[in-house]
């Protein structure tokens, strides 16, 4: 394909992408631009449920909520005061309680990312699996990274069939997955990932790597925005939090269902839309940051250009207050406000 074809075909799926963000508007209150969980944060881990969770803040989400062990919510909560943290997984906790603690929760969120900081323990590997059991009964779009992978690496059988669930795994984490859904390794690269999300029955991969691999086993997109060299450790915790968020703004549009839209976006559409889109905006903060910071770049830095790269890559208008930008969208923005107001 040449380079003029892909940047058009880049443009094209950017431009579907964009129907997804929700837009500014005094008709919406707090809340309905996104409600996002992460679970993660464990004994060892607390810094990559914060760069997931700020991340969706950072994209303009309204509220993200981090459940996690009381040892790492009690860091947490001193890195930033915007987050809402739940200290709930207690070690000591059953099974049932561990339920209930996520009921109690879930029915607050658009979407949940689970994996970041979770750490392999059998306490919150276990509570991972109940996330996403319930996740998956009330119908939640989801996220799994991290060792949320693990956790679908020693049983296929939780997300299996799970249209609605996107794995993240890097090079490592996708062999593994590979290898426990026993396909052959020496497949082609761009038949792989296809081939993996068939064998785990539809959920969407994204094989991350110099371009990341996007598909549901049916179509594919492939994402070769620029990033950086720089390999620090957290920017996939960026990416599972954008990824997060642009699965909230897709269940807001699949449930306002955009009945008054030409050629609207297609249910099986979304996870493959919501997870370029997180990946141009990943690829776009990283090129930022290590511009200003080269060798010296850390994640911490660079969730401090999600905003600009968000701007770069879906326009300026993605980011207009309807309140004080003149524009005549009055009816749009109110039709919205009404559709997510009734999908609460």
């Amino acid at each position: 394909m040449s380079t003029a074809a892909t940047t058009a075909d880049h443009a094209k799926t950017l431009a579907r992408c964009k129907r997804l963000i929700p837009p500014l508007s005094p008709d919406l209150h707090k809340g309905q631009a996104g409600r996002i969980g992460v679970v993660g944060g464990s004994k060892d881990y607390s810094g990559a449920p914060y760069f997931a969770s700020m991340t969706t803040l950072r994209m303009g989400a309204d509220l993200a909520h981090v459940i996690c062990e009381p040892a790492a919510g009690s860091i947490i909560k001193t890195y930033s005061p915007d987050l809402i943290v739940h200290t709930d997984l207690n070690e000591h906790l059953s099974e049932q309680q561990i339920e209930e603690v996520f009921n109690g929760v879930l029915p607050r969120l658009h979407t949940l990312v689970i994996g970041p900081g979770l750490g392999r323990s059998e306490h919150m590997q276990l509570s991972a699996r109940i996330a996403l059991r319930l996740a998956r009964e009330n119908q939640l779009y989801v996220v799994i990274d991290a060792d949320g992978l693990f956790l679908v690496q020693n049983d296929p059988s939780v997300v299996k069939g799970y249209e609605r669930a996107v794995l993240t795994p890097n090079v490592v984490e996708f062999g593994r997955l590979v290898e426990s859904c026993n396909l052959d390794p020496s497949l082609p690269d761009t038949e792989l990932a296809s081939a993996l999300s068939r064998a785990l029955g539809g959920p969407t991969i994204v094989q991350k790597g110099r371009d990341d691999r996007i598909t549901n086993g049916h179509e594919t997109l492939v994402s070769s925005v620029t990033g950086s060299s720089r390999r620090c450790g957290g920017q996939g915790d960026v990416l599972s939090g954008a990824v997060g968020t642009f699965l909230a703004w897709g269940k807001n549009y699949e449930e306002r269902q955009a009945k008054d839209e030409e050629d609207p976006i297609r249910p099986q559409e979304i996870t493959l839309l919501a997870a370029y889109a997180a990946s141009t905006l990943t690829r776009t903060a990283s090129r930022l940051c290590f511009a200003k910071y080269k060798r010296a770049m850390q994640t911490g830095e660079m969730l401090g250009y999600v905003g600009e790269a968000f701007e770069r890559a879906f326009g300026t208008e993605s980011v207009t207050d309807e309140a004080t930008s003149g524009g005549s969208g009055e009816g749009v923005i109110e039709k919205l406000a009404g559709a997510i107001r009734g999908s609460l």
